[in-house]
């Protein structure tokens, strides 16, 4: 059994070694970042790295989990702010936004790293598509408490208008970007509601 103490020491060499990861990954792309650069960043040796990641690629899939742990947790606490559902569906927007600006205009980890790598089954290629299809899934539900007309259809439009906003925000090095999605999305989702609602008055 392992005493709490070494237990703590690991967890703690652990955050050092991810945390590190996160900024020299994001900053300067995964694959011209090598393992002996996160260990040095982390105050650690190589060979500590590799007790905690056995290998580039699991660690480079931690930093991915741990990118989506952060913006899952900041999106809820940003859709824990409103109450109507509609405004809960554009503050999707704003967590967005609050990540362009975080990052320095840097565009999407999930983006960037999927560039990096051309095999589909690389642990960074599935880590986005997971990634992305719980913001979907998160977009849907969100559009189906508001009561859109064709929740999925609503959502898929609004994940597209997303990415195409963040990806533009970083090409353009324009945070502006994402904010005037926002305004086209605040169209559409008014659109579906109007839909809908003008369907139950033909019903009645």
């Amino acid at each position: 059994m392992t005493d709490a103490p070494t237990s703590g020491r690991a967890a703690a060499t652990r955050r050092r070694l991810l945390e590190a990861a996160d900024g020299l990954f994001f900053a300067d792309g995964i694959r011209a970042t090598g393992v002996e650069a996160v260990a040095a960043a982390a105050g650690v040796t190589k060979m500590t790295l590799y007790q905690h990641f056995s290998s580039k690629d699991e660690l480079v899939a931690a930093y991915l989990a741990g990118r989506d742990a952060r913006w899952r947790e900041a999106l809820e606490e940003a859709l824990g702010r409103h109450r109507d559902p509609k405004e809960k569906l554009l503050a999707v927007f704003d967590s967005y936004r609050d990540f362009v600006v975080a990052g320095d205009l840097r565009g999407c980890a999930f983006v960037n790293s999927s560039a990096e790598f051309p095999d589909r089954e690389h642990p960074a290629r599935r880590a986005a598509r997971t990634h992305k299809a719980g913001v979907r899934r998160r977009l849907s539900e969100l559009a189906a408490e508001a009561g859109a007309e064709n929740p999925e259809g609503l959502a898929e439009r609004l994940f597209l208008l997303l990415e195409g906003s963040y990806v533009t925000a970083a090409v353009e090095g324009d945070d502006g970007v994402v904010g005037r999605a926002r305004g086209f999305a605040a169209e559409l989702v008014g659109a579906s509601l109007a839909a809908r609602e003008s369907g139950h008055r033909r019903d009645d």
